[in-house]
């Protein structure tokens, strides 16, 4: 599914209007929910959550804290709930065996920095972790979930569109109204620049949490056989916008985008639609990381991944956000 673009328009729609009473509902409702007390599991629990849905840079977050703690010694480990995948787990994923239609595509990008554990029962997943010897857990989302007692939560927002019009779902983007998310966070992460991201900054300073500032830095080899080049670009993540206008800011000429919906699966009419059309317009084909893992999965994915360039991105922080982070780090039970 495709967020609705009134969602995104700090200007309110008469359809946000409509829908407001509901999305008050939809709000507190969540609200109450995130107050129940979660479980212990032994071990520290960070959660990277959103206050929206759609993406944000929450997947290279995961993995840049992971990262982060393994320098210092540490045996993190990885819990997603596999969005799109079909096991239920509790699983711990095997790039070697499993695909994005097991697991979803988002663990297997996490599994090639530590060891990623697949649950819709979060906490079984966080026991299995904490018996495979994991130190500390990292959430993938479930911030407004209270199944696992959190250490420490981490609220991930893209600069460019900041929390949109501000409103709960369905009447906006919000999973529960930002003032009161942003008090049970500790630190809220600010993706990109952009006039929405600093309004939801100052937000964060008003509450008292940290506020990191962190960019998706592409894979410089990408960007050296890329730059100049006419692409036909395509995407099936939170926002395919914002990839597109990546490519545009590294040099590349995006003669023609598709932009799909989160986690999408490619048919195979879609498949033969972006070859063709790619040999036609003689441009290459590129695409991100998660759209990769999905192709992947599958034979007539993997022909399309077979003629695309993959465009992979992490998450670089400003130095003074991540000495931040490493100090919050530190302050964790095992840390």
């Amino acid at each position: 599914m495709r967020a609705p673009d009134f969602w995104w328009r700090r200007e309110r729609s008469t359809l946000a209007a409509l829908l407001s009473p509901l999305g008050a509902a939809v709000g507190a409702a969540t609200l109450a929910r995130m107050r129940r007390p979660g479980a212990e599991v032994g071990i520290p629990v960070v959660c990277v959550g959103n206050p929206t849905v759609g993406g944000a840079g929450k997947t290279p977050a995961v993995i840049a804290i992971a990262k982060r703690l393994m320098a210092k010694g540490l045996q993190p480990a990885i819990l997603t709930r596999g969005y799109g995948g079909r096991l239920k787990g509790p699983v711990k994923v095997d790039t070697l065996l499993h695909s994005a239609e097991d697991v979803g595509d988002e663990p297997l990008l996490h599994a090639r920095a530590a060891p990623t554990f697949v649950a819709r029962d979060r906490l079984a997943g966080a026991q299995m972790a904490a018996q495979a010897d994991a130190d500390i857990l990292i959430m993938d989302d479930g911030f407004q979930n209270p199944t696992l007692a959190k250490a420490l939560s981490i609220l991930v927002v893209d600069g460019g569109v900041g929390v949109g019009n501000g409103l709960c779902l369905p009447a906006g983007p919000l999973r529960a109204p930002l003032a009161p998310q942003l008090e049970r966070a500790q630190a809220l992460l600010v993706v990109g620049e952009g006039a929405p991201g600093e309004r939801v900054a100052r937000d964060g300073y008003a509450a008292g949490i940290v506020v990191l500032r962190g960019r998706l830095a592409p894979d410089a080899q990408a960007v050296a056989r890329l730059f100049g080049k006419r692409v036909l670009a395509y995407a099936g993540i939170g926002r395919p916008a914002k990839f597109f206008d990546t490519l545009r800011s590294l040099g590349m000429l995006p003669v023609a985008t598709r932009a799909f919906p989160d986690h999408h699966v490619y048919t195979q009419t879609e498949i033969a639609e972006l070859r063709a059309q790619a040999e036609e317009e003689d441009l290459l084909l590129v695409t991100t990381e998660k759209d990769a893992m999905r192709l992947a999965g599958s034979e007539i994915g993997q022909e399309l991944l077979g003629v695309s360039d993959v465009l992979p991105v992490r998450m670089a922080l400003e130095p003074q956000s991540a000495r931040a982070l490493d100090r919050m780090l530190a302050g964790l039970g095992n840390g």
